[in-house]
């Protein structure tokens, strides 16, 4: 759910562009609020964690985004508004990611495929996001979509409220003693993870839109299939949702990955394959087009539990929920200029440039990841 309430907005920003007479750029623009606490707030979110328990903290999550879910739908006539309520859905789905992650490396004894499957949930959400909110769109309109958001964040507050939860008792070590090349490795990962935010932010704000302006003849196509309503906006959204289905199937490879392998390596492998197929969007179209972005998606989605496993073996148990929200800040919430990021490369070139562009993030990453390697040679991260 953290993850679905995050992507029903890119899913409407064309429609929500012509419902507000609105530019693109002045649409995405609307959600800046929303990306940015989704992601600032994970550290005290962490923090509240590790003094409180994870529990308590993971049913507010619920009741605040199902709350400022249904606000939003009820006051989408208002741009104003209607984005101080999509502000508090990021700012309550900014609970999960170091409160739940945090359980898990904590209390599962095959960390790293834990990992794996807790990101194919993360793509479920991710998947049925575009989807739903095209089809009642469709049907229902803008309103609805919001609605329906709401409700169904309630409702995981009544599954979360009947859930028993044992935390399990903190560590005080990490499994090395080396705790000055633990903190370096840790600052570099950190600068790995804040790049891969901003690709990742950029790559989800963007790609319904994308499909929609750069490729109209495929979507024709599509919206001619009797099963789909004769909607281009419908067909760009089956089309994102394919690429976040693919992407749970990269989620469960890496985490298969990441507990047999070397996790620093498996790390720098998932970004070095993604970073070609970046570029490559920006000079493909149709089919072609399709098949390099699942490609690209795959390896950026499938390296999270890579990079989940490295944040849980570089920080010990006492401050975990706190580790995964300082990562969470610099993904999430520094990736959130993305957003800007995205508008402003689309007005100033044009669209096909976002993907240049994440691209040289792409290889920045892999310098970083490079760098990491190097620094912590002599640490033996344990699986």
């Amino acid at each position: 759910m953290s993850h679905f309430n995050m992507l029903v907005f890119p899913a409407l920003v064309l429609p929500l562009a012509g419902f507000y007479g609105m530019e693109l750029s002045q649409v995405l623009a609307i959600s800046f609020w929303m990306y940015l606490l989704f992601g600032l707030t994970a550290l005290p979110w962490g923090l509240l964690s590790d003094r409180f328990g994870a529990k308590p903290f993971l049913l507010l999550f619920f009741l605040g985004a199902g709350a400022c879910g249904i606000g939003a739908a009820y006051f989408i006539d208002s741009p104003v508004i209607f984005s101080l309520f999509l502000a508090g859905i990021g700012l309550f789905s900014g609970i999960y990611h170091p409160a739940g992650l945090g359980l898990i490396s904590q209390g599962m004894q095959r960390m790293a495929m834990a990992m794996g499957y807790n990101g194919v949930a993360g793509n479920a959400g991710l998947a049925a996001a575009p989807l739903m909110a095209g089809m009642i769109n469709y049907f229902f309109g803008i309103k609805a979509v919001f609605l329906c958001v709401g409700l169904l964040n309630l409702a995981g507050a009544l599954v979360m409220g009947l859930l028993s939860i044992d935390e399990p008792p903190k560590k005080s070590g990490t499994g090395t003693n080396d705790s000055g090349r633990l903190i370096r490795g840790f600052i570099i990962l950190c600068i790995c993870m804040m790049l891969g935010g901003i690709a990742y932010r950029g790559v989800t704000v963007i790609l319904p839109s994308y499909f929609e302006l750069k490729d109209p003849a495929l979507l024709d196509a599509l919206s001619r299939l009797v099963w789909l309503p004769g909607s281009r906006n419908v067909a760009a959204t089956v089309l994102s949702s394919l690429v976040f289905f693919v992407g749970m199937l990269g989620q469960y490879v890496g985490g298969i990955v990441a507990e047999r392998s070397e996790p620093r390596k498996a790390y720098l492998w998932f970004h070095l394959a993604a970073l070609p197929l970046a570029f490559s969007i920006a000079y493909t179209a149709d089919i072609s087009m399709l098949v390099v972005i699942i490609g690209y998606m795959f390896f950026l989605l499938g390296m999270q539990p890579i990079e989940n496993t490295l944040v849980a073996r570089f920080t010990p148990d006492k401050v975990r929920h706190s580790a995964y929200g300082a990562k969470f800040v610099l993904t999430f919430g520094v990736g959130a200029v993305a957003v800007h990021m995205v508008g402003w490369i689309k007005e100033t070139w044009s669209l096909p440039a976002v993907f240049v562009a994440i691209g040289l993030i792409s290889v920045a990453i892999v310098l970083s990841i490079s760098l990491l390697i190097v620094s912590t040679k002599s640490i033996s991260i344990e699986n």
